[in-house]
């Protein structure tokens, strides 16, 4: 890949085109507020503003419920020979880009799984994707070259390219990402009733825990809303436990027979183990991979 265009300038989109430029990759910036795409470009992202002939590889970086629109102006003026995004919910986009009758051949669905809590251009890093999945969701209608170009955009990343249906990669962004923050958001909230002496007592594990409340709640709402039943489902089974154990600590504040003090004190510490072998499952971080054996690991039937 000679050539790239990056189309929205935010985060993600800038950290790609840093990553792009930083293999020698021409990369173009666009963005519908042009102050963006110069501030990208200021950083050594790439070169503000539209290739004069269609680039090789376009990623629409833009928020979930715009990509289609995107898309389908991106293709209709030959911006580049092949497309993918950077959303993280991949059936509403497909869904909305057939509709609006885009070319789905020169088309896959990409999520790099790589973020930070801030946005915006100047949040952007080079290595922000360097070792982590990068989803790519083809549909039936996809050709062979998309799909290989987009792969060889998560390689230049520096990222692990995985392959997943889209309804499979929506449920696992619900459980793995958008409820957590969500979560996050809502432990976050609490604090507005805390009065000052009481946050001044707030340690890492406050800041760990609500570090992803700080993310745009615009950008979140749109994410959330986009991926609404599966994380309404992930959130159901949340909020099941989460009574399970109000109700075993406000049984331990009032209960007096050992008998009753034993049932909660055991629902509690089941909830706390339930937690330590939950978390023991996430997958200990990988390193970046080299650009040889990034493609040789990419899955391959598509």
């Amino acid at each position: 890949m000679r050539s790239a265009a990056v189309v929205g300038t935010g985060l993600i989109g800038t950290s790609i085109a840093l990553a792009l430029r930083g293999r020698g990759v021409t990369t173009y910036l666009i963005d519908a507020n042009p102050e963006a795409a110069r501030t990208a470009a200021d950083l050594g992202a790439g070169i503000a503003g539209t290739p004069r002939s269609p680039v090789d590889l376009a990623v629409i970086a833009v928020p979930p419920r715009h990509v289609a629109a995107a898309l389908k102006e991106h293709q209709l003026r030959r911006l580049a020979h092949d497309f993918t995004d950077a959303a993280s919910i991949k059936e509403l986009p497909q869904r909305e880009a057939d509709q609006a009758g885009c070319d789905l051949t020169r088309f896959v669905g990409g999520h790099p799984m790589g973020g930070r809590e801030q946005s915006g251009p100047l949040a952007a890093r080079d290595d922000l994707f360097h070792g982590r999945p990068w989803v790519l969701t083809p549909s039936a209608h996809t050709r062979a070259q998309t799909v290989e170009r987009a792969r060889r955009l998560a390689e230049l990343c520096r990222a692990r390219p995985v392959v997943m249906a889209h309804a499979e990669h929506d449920r696992a962004v619900a459980l793995t990402s958008h409820a957590p923050h969500l979560v996050s958001s809502l432990l976050a909230g609490q604090l507005l009733h805390g009065d000052p002496s009481q946050l001044g007592l707030a340690g890492q594990g406050l800041q760990d825990i609500t570090r992803l409340a700080a993310g745009s709640a615009d950008l979140w709402t749109d994410i959330l809303g986009s991926n609404a039943v599966a994380v309404a489902d992930v959130l159901a089974g949340f909020a099941q436990d989460l009574y399970q154990v109000v109700d075993a600590l406000r049984g331990l504040g009032t209960a007096h027979e050992p008998e009753q003090q034993r049932v909660h004190t055991d629902r509690l510490t089941t909830a706390l183990v339930r937690g330590v072998q939950g978390r023991a499952r996430i997958p200990a971080p990988t390193a970046a991979p080299t650009l040889s054996t990034a493609y040789a690991a990419a899955p391959r039937g598509v």
